[in-house]
């Protein structure tokens, strides 16, 4: 893994995180989903901070099905201590630190390619992610702050349905199924649509101002140059008054 294909890998560790969540959800009971969440969060570590080190201990092989039973053991001991909260702000801190590596090596180094684009795929992801991870945190918190939603306190069961709801609300759909009701949850829903919408407008313009001047840089380059000075020069000979005069006669 290098920083020329490493959001390939994140890019599937996200899918496998969205589709494995959903798959947990439709056909096994909570403790399943929660191994299968613990587990993609292994692999999104491994993805996003595995990166430029090349004696990174979870690159080892044999430490993904002890770190994957580490976590879903650490995890299912803090929802039956009751501190299932806590988990749910480890997991918000990892993603918002993985989406801020990921920001930074997306919109502020080097020119744009294939890898930076699927980089800023994961960024759209992780926020998505992020706000989900948030959501539940104000469920847990608040009971009620939404309708349609289960009223159970296991933040496994909770965490599926909240990212349905963050995807539907950056994307702006707004299907109307689930809705927030206290003040504290509408502004979290809000803040969301609102920054999806400039994430995606900023986006645009910056591939677009990166590709215009990558464009400008080669065209001014001297290899360039150098082409269209060789090209006069074969313009002035052709039409010089020598040739002028030999036709003439």
């Amino acid at each position: 893994m290098t920083r020329q294909d490493n959001f390939i890998y994140l890019t599937f560790a996200l899918i496998l995180l969205l589709l494995g969540t959903s798959l947990a959800q439709q056909f096994f009971e909570g403790s399943v989903q929660r191994l299968v969440q613990s587990a993609t969060i292994v692999t999104l570590l491994v993805a996003v901070w595995g990166v430029d080190s090349k004696d990174f201990v979870l690159r080892k092989t044999f430490i993904f099905p002890i770190a994957i039973l580490f976590f879903s053991f650490f995890s299912a001991w803090l929802d039956d201590a009751g501190f299932d909260q806590v988990y749910l702000l480890l997991l918000l801190s990892f993603f918002i630190s993985s989406a801020l590596r990921t920001a930074k090596q997306v919109l502020f180094t080097g020119d744009i390619d294939g890898n930076k684009i699927l980089g800023a795929i994961c960024l759209y992801l992780l926020m998505g992610l992020i706000w989900a991870t948030l959501y539940t945190l104000i469920q847990l918190t608040f009971p009620g702050s939404f309708t349609n939603i289960n009223s159970n306190n296991e933040w496994f069961t909770l965490f599926p349905d909240f990212i349905y709801f963050s995807f539907v609300t950056i994307t702006t759909l707004g299907f109307g199924d689930i809705s927030p009701i206290l003040p504290i949850s509408r502004f979290l829903v809000y803040f969301e649509a609102i920054v999806g919408q400039f994430y995606l407008a900023i986006l645009v313009a910056s591939l677009v101002g990166s590709h215009m001047s990558n464009f400008g840089a080669n065209h001014n380059s001297p290899q360039h140059n150098s082409a269209n000075t060789s090209s006069d020069k074969n313009k002035r000979i052709n039409n010089s008054p020598n040739d002028t005069s030999s036709s003439g006669s």
